[in-house]
């Protein structure tokens, strides 16, 4: 099989490989699936490029890539066999393993490959495990949101536009924040109010589009940046969920005004979610994306072989959706 490995850490175009290796074969309770999409996530690049206190990568040799899409092709023992041709979705495949979706195959735990709702993408598959995931989290990880006031910070990202999407299905009043250029983008969303986030007088604008009441959920993607509003806007007994402080990774939180207003701040990582959890989500994101509520968009696909690429565009940023791998197409190594 076509793999992309890295054996140890550094800049995508001096570590990323492509090789050939020897597929795996199913083991009980696992199936191999023909992959057709490697979705590649921020949190692979930094894996690869290495995280504070890494000094080699977590195993000897790395697929990488959590999320993925394709079609089950083989079943291990106790895997009901009418599961060959099922179009999957996969989450964590490199979680904690060293073999991931950036590849042609890949074996794995049969829950870890999610039947594809019909009707939906193998493209759309991909995307649907770390961002979908931590999306469907941050709106719905405290119940129901319906008639609730939700505040989104950073519209505009892949996870956020995704939560603005899920929020509004879910019949929030939506306010998000972004940059002015992509106001438009988060209005078509499904935000009911859009604010540009670099105003000085944020907090004030949250608070009048809420008609001057403070908000209950609060979904965070730069904590450091951003506590001293939320703790403006945020109403007692209120939720912060924060899946990213990525610009400041040592906040200093404003405790007084947190904990007069009794803030529960959750902080995502949908890597450790519980499978009662996760099965919970997964039926909320499938349920939105059947409904049509749910767009989660594609801005660019590489081939395989241009793994390093694709680590790059995620590096650069500004790109307005996934950046996925074509895992069928690859020069031979």
């Amino acid at each position: 099989m076509h793999a992309i490995t890295y054996t140890e850490l550094g800049r995508a175009r001096d570590v990323l490989k492509l090789e050939e290796l020897a597929p795996g074969q199913p083991q009980p309770g696992e199936v191999g699936v023909a992959l057709r999409y490697s979705g590649v996530n921020p949190s692979d690049t930094k894996s690869r490029a290495g995280r504070p206190g890494m000094q080699r990568p977590a195993f000897d040799m790395i697929v990488p890539h959590s999320d993925g899409s394709g079609i089950v092709d083989a079943v291990g023992e106790g895997v009901d066999p009418s599961r060959i041709g099922e179009q999957v979705w996969i989450w964590n495949a490199q979680w904690q393993r060293p073999f991931g979706t950036a590849a042609s195959h890949i074996v794995l735990p049969a829950h870890m490959a999610v039947p594809l709702p019909a009707g939906i993408s193998l493209e759309t598959g991909a995307t649907l495990g770390i961002p979908g995931l931590t999306a469907t989290h941050a709106v719905f990880g405290g119940g129901d949101v319906s008639g609730q006031t939700v505040l989104i910070q950073g519209g505009a990202g892949r996870v956020g536009l995704l939560a603005v999407q899920l929020a509004k299905w879910g019949g929030a009043n939506v306010i998000a924040t972004c940059s002015a250029r992509n106001m438009e983008r988060v209005r078509a969303a499904g935000a009911d109010t859009v604010l540009d986030y670099r105003a000085a007088d944020l907090a004030e604008q949250i608070l009048a589009a809420n008609n001057g009441k403070p908000v209950p959920r609060v979904i965070e993607v730069e904590l450091g940046k951003n506590i001293e509003v939320d703790a403006q806007v945020i109403a007692p007994n209120g939720t912060l969920a924060v899946y990213g402080s990525a610009l400041d990774m040592t906040p200093r939180i404003p405790f007084l005004p947190l904990l007069f207003k009794a803030v529960t701040i959750d902080i995502i990582l949908i890597y450790l979610l519980s499978q009662s959890t996760r099965d919970a989500l997964i039926d909320k994101l499938h349920r939105a994306l059947g409904a049509g509520a749910l767009r989660s968009p594609v801005a660019q696909v590489f081939p395989l072989d241009e793994a390093a690429a694709a680590h790059e565009a995620i590096e650069a940023g500004g790109h307005h959706g996934a950046i996925l791998l074509d895992c069928t197409t690859a020069v031979s190594p």
